[in-house]
Formats: C-alpha cells, structure tokens, sequence
C-alpha cells in the first residue's frame, strides 16, 4: 500500500475565517448587502458585540429564535437612563434639551409608563379603523401617480414612496392641510444624531429646532381647534395632565418620524426586491389577489427595520449563553433573524406564495409596531397602484449603483429611477 498526496483543499474544505471582535457594521458593501455578513454571524452564533459608525460597540442578537426571545424578554428595558457610561459616551443620542423633550415617546419607555402611554394612540390604527380608510388611501395614490411624467424615466422617491406615506398619516392622525404642507422631510434626519464636533452638526441642530417649532404649531392648532382625531386626542390628555407636554412632544414626534420614514423606505426596499425578481413582479402585477400575502414575504425579505433600537440589561445578565454588562446596548437584527434557515426554507429567495410567514419586521411583545396594520395597507395600495398604473415598470440604474441610505438602523434608497411604457 503506497502514501497517495493529499487532495488539494477546497473553499468548502476550510474553515470560515472567524469573525473580527467586534464585528464592524459599517460601509457601503455592508449597507448594500448586509445579509452574507448576517449568514456568518447566525452561522458561529446567535449573540456577537458589534462596531457601529458612531464608535459604539454594541450586542448584535441575530437568529430568529435568539431574536425573538429578546423581544420578548422583559429583562431588557427601552429607556435611555440604563445606558451606561460607556455606551453614552459614543451614543450620539440627541443632545439636552431635546432628548429631554421628544425622546420620552414608546421607543423609549417601558412598562408601566410604556403601557399607559400606549394605550392613547391603538385606537387610531386598527385593522377595522385601516380598512374603512382605505378608499381615502387609494385616492391619495392615485393623486401622486397622476402627477408622474407619462412616460419614464423618473424618480419614485420624491415623485411617489416620500410623500404617500405622509399623505396617509396626516388623514390617520389628523393632522390639517394647512400644517402638512409645511412638513419638511429633512426634519425625519434628527433621529440620525450628528456628534459635537461633526461639520454637520449646525444643520443637525437647525432640523431639531425647526421640528420642535413645528410640533408646538400643531399643539396650539389642535388646542384652539379640537376635532375627533389622534392629535386632538393627545392634546386633551396633556391639557388633562394624563400626558406630560414632554410626553405629547415625544409621541407627536414619534408619529411625524416613525410613522412614515419606514413606509417610504420599505416601498423601496420592495421595489428593488420585485425589479431583482422580474418573474415575481410579473405575477403580481398579474395577480392583485397575491399582494397581502408578498407585501408579508417583501417585509420578511428586505426590511426597511434593519435593527432595532437599544435594550438594556439593568444588571450583568446572560443572553443566550453570552456574558452581557449591565447598560451595554443590545439590538436584535430583525433582517438577521427574517433570513434564518432554521425558521425559513431558502430565506434567501423571494417567494410570495410563502405561508406561514412568521416575520419580525414589525417586532414582536410588547414593542411591536402599534401601525403594522397601516403600514401592511400603504404597501398594498402602493405596489397595486405602481404596477397597475405604469406598465412596464422596471428599474431605469444599474442594481450596482443604487445608493443605500447611509441610517444605522434602517435599509433604503432617497433615489430610486425607474423606466416605463406609459402612465394608464
């Protein structure tokens, strides 16, 4: 028996190069495509420390069962005051006055401030409440699309997903025409804080005070003008001291923000999703009956909630076999965890015959999005009303050249060109 020379040694033969400590999240191949970086960390573990832009180092949770026990998991609290000083050292949280004055919304609280608070804005977003609404989002769609040039090329961002989703908050809040046509996108930037010595950092402070201004606008409005809306409702309550004025600043702002930035991105996102999948645009384009089931598996596939916002651990604590101080920041990657094999077949491939689709874009417990309902009914009537009205819709930039929002937490694109045959 002769010795024969060993095989050469494959990709798949060696061992994936192990992960940088802490795992840098950041730049534009990450931002472009986060997902291959995600399959490794998933891969070699549920929970690793992260590197964000800012300097921050942080806990990332990335497998969907690791991911939804954190959400679930009432050791971890929302408000800023567990940060240690570590983490606000680099956090770049927005700076005093005004972390005082509008970052007290439900992001950032738990119960049982959380629960009180929230119980002032469920009613407004129903299902039931969404689906009457509906007719009245249609229109609004349709007024944007009949807007857009006849033929393409045009942009879908400014020409479309940036104002649709502000049109339909303002019918669901109640905010008046008079004041929503005074909304300035650039303000929904504040929550991308800039820190102290960032050449930014005037034109940062300048979106804050001219967002404060704004609320405080809306605030006298609805005082001298009270109607049978969220706004309105809100502004009794602090008149009612149910409400502090720093809770009513916070939760307007959190709907003026929260409430449409995501929309408009995950119309994006979806987007480009569908012009990757020309095959899946092409059935639901021909099959309306298709889009509540694809605008679920859209959300699973490419979420416009990248990560989430901070938990901490009040004390020392273990999460899912890591050893994690207390007032370290942890996020949980619900991209991560929405590309889990363990919990998803091929999560990599877009199928919109997808069922059951457990995702968590939306979170889960406690924090779960109070407007999924709403959100889900945007993105229907949207991706219906694009692919029925502009036929031949396809993407008018190379997939390499689209430029990714550069937001810490969230996925989508401020230019999306598009090409189509005519406008119907």
């Amino acid at each position: 028996m002769t010795l024969q020379e060993p095989l050469p040694a494959t990709d798949a033969d060696r061992p994936p190069e192990p992960l940088p400590d802490p795992v840098p999240l950041m730049g534009c191949p990450y931002k472009a495509n986060p997902y291959p970086l995600y399959e490794r960390m998933r891969e070699s573990g549920p929970v690793h420390r992260v590197l964000f832009p800012s300097g921050v180092r942080a806990w990332l949770v990335t497998g969907y069962e690791a991911a939804h026990a954190a959400l679930n998991d009432d050791r971890l609290g929302k408000n800023h005051d567990r940060g240690n000083d570590h983490w606000r050292a680099r956090a770049s949280i927005m700076p005093e006055p005004q972390h005082s004055q509008l970052q007290v919304h439900l992001l950032h609280q738990d119960p049982p401030r959380h629960t009180r608070m929230r119980r002032f804005v469920t009613d407004a977003f129903t299902p039931r409440r969404i689906e009457r609404l509906r007719p009245r989002f249609q229109e609004l769609a349709d007024t944007l699309v009949d807007a857009l040039p006849d033929t393409g090329p045009t942009d879908l961002v400014p020409g479309f997903a940036a104002h649709f989703p502000f049109r339909v908050l303002a019918e669901v809040i109640g905010l008046p025409p008079e004041l929503a046509a005074r909304f300035d996108r650039d303000w929904g930037k504040v929550v991308q804080p800039v820190g102290p010595t960032d050449p930014g950092r005037p034109l940062y402070e300048a979106r804050l005070h001219g967002l404060q201004g704004y609320i405080a606008d809306i605030v006298a409005h609805k005082r001298e003008h009270p109607e049978d809306d969220l706004l309105s409702r809100l502004v009794v309550a602090r008149d009612r001291r149910e409400l502090s004025r720093e809770e009513l600043d916070s939760m307007i702002f959190q709907l003026l923000v929260a409430g449409q930035e995501p929309v408009t991105n995950q119309i994006t996102t979806s987007l480009i999703a569908l012009f990757r999948h020309p095959a899946e645009l092409a059935r639901l384009r021909d099959n309306p009956d298709l889009t509540p089931r694809a605008v679920d598996e859209l959300l699973r596939h490419d979420s416009a909630f990248e990560l989430t916002t901070w938990r901490f651990l009040d004390q020392d604590g273990d999460l899912h076999g890591t050893r994690i101080p207390a007032g370290d920041s942890v996020i949980i990657s619900l991209c991560a965890a929405n590309r889990d094999p363990r919990r998803f077949p091929d999560p990599d491939t877009l199928d919109l015959d997808r069922s059951p689709n457990p995702h968590l874009a939306f979170g889960h417990g406690i924090h779960f999005c109070p407007g999924a309902a709403l959100a889900r009914a945007e993105l229907q009537i949207a991706l219906d009303t694009l692919l029925a009205r502009l036929p031949g819709l396809r993407p008018a930039i190379d997939d390499a050249d689209i430029e990714w929002i550069p937001a810490v937490l969230g996925r989508g694109t401020n230019h999306l060109p598009v090409g189509y045959d005519r406008r119907v």
